[in-house]
């Protein structure tokens, strides 16, 4: 009796596909979601919810049309989710909202630096002098970027 119950329970996929990331299916939805570079928890949460998906199950109980709609409301949320919450606003190019993931991410971030380096704002000097960009202090902070420290030698 316990085998029938055991096959009729949707078996849980190890690993779901969304974003072409694999993502662990043991895991909540909104954690697994977190694994895909440039979504963190809230903009996992609000796109759970504009997906109609149910937050509490884990990622691979997801049935193939659950997978289907997260994954098309993942790959458009800028249109999905208000603007405050994209990660990467006001392009510098063209004025509009884009929400970056994965590979993309890491490139436009990596050009704002070199953009900012260039033309030599304050962000693009602390950022070529390996020093904190946003006001952080320094005194004792940021150790790995100056080298060891001078101790000092004991007295025999």
């Amino acid at each position: 009796m316990a085998e029938a119950q055991k096959s009729a329970a949707p078996a849980l996929k190890h690993i779901v596909r969304i974003a072409n990331v694999d993502i662990p299916g043991g895991k909540d939805v909104v954690i697994a979601l977190t694994k895909i570079k440039g979504i963190g928890v809230n903009l996992a949460h609000a796109l759970c919810n504009v997906a109609k998906v149910p937050i509490s199950i884990k990622a691979g109980a997801l049935s193939d049309k659950q997978i289907t709609s997260l994954d098309s409301t993942v790959k458009d949320a800028k249109s999905s989710v208000p603007a405050w919450m994209l990660n990467h606003r006001k392009d510098y190019d063209t004025g509009s909202d884009k929400h970056h993931l994965i590979g993309t991410l890491s490139f436009t971030v990596d050009n704002d630096i070199k953009r900012m380096r260039k033309i030599k704002c304050y962000k693009g000097v602390r950022h070529s002098k390996r020093l904190p960009v946003r006001g952080q202090r320094t005194k004792s902070n940021f150790r790995r970027n100056k080298g060891k420290v001078a101790g000092l030698k004991k007295n025999k």
